[in-house]
């Protein structure tokens, strides 16, 4: 289905906006100096099969490794994440990528 490029435009913000979002909540509420004052961390938004559709300007590092956790998370639990689930994974053979670094996956 071809979408114009208004519309496109529009949804890219749209999912640009809801990752940069999450990234606020993530350090108002964080107590981490590394997360709060550093900022270091990286939100983006997948689609059901576990490819990125948008992501914030954070640390562009952890975006490599993420979509890995995703399809890991949705490998694992294929038809039983609700909404109010949150897998946390930091194995680095389903694409964590250093001990202290967590990917927390939750559907919306």
């Amino acid at each position: 289905m071809p979408v114009d490029p208004i519309s496109l435009e529009v949804f890219k913000n749209m999912f640009e906006s809801v990752a940069e979002e999450m990234g606020v909540a993530l350090q108002r509420t964080s107590y981490s100096p590394n997360i709060k004052e550093r900022r270091d961390f990286s939100c983006a938004v997948f689609d059901p099969q576990g490819n990125m559709v948008a992501q914030a300007a954070h640390v562009p590092v952890h975006l490599g490794a993420m979509p890995a956790s995703v399809k890991a998370a949705l490998e694992v639990f294929p038809d039983s994440l609700n909404s109010g689930d949150i897998v946390i994974l930091n194995d680095p053979y389903l694409g964590g990528t250093h001990l202290p670094d967590i990917t927390m996956v939750a559907p919306v």
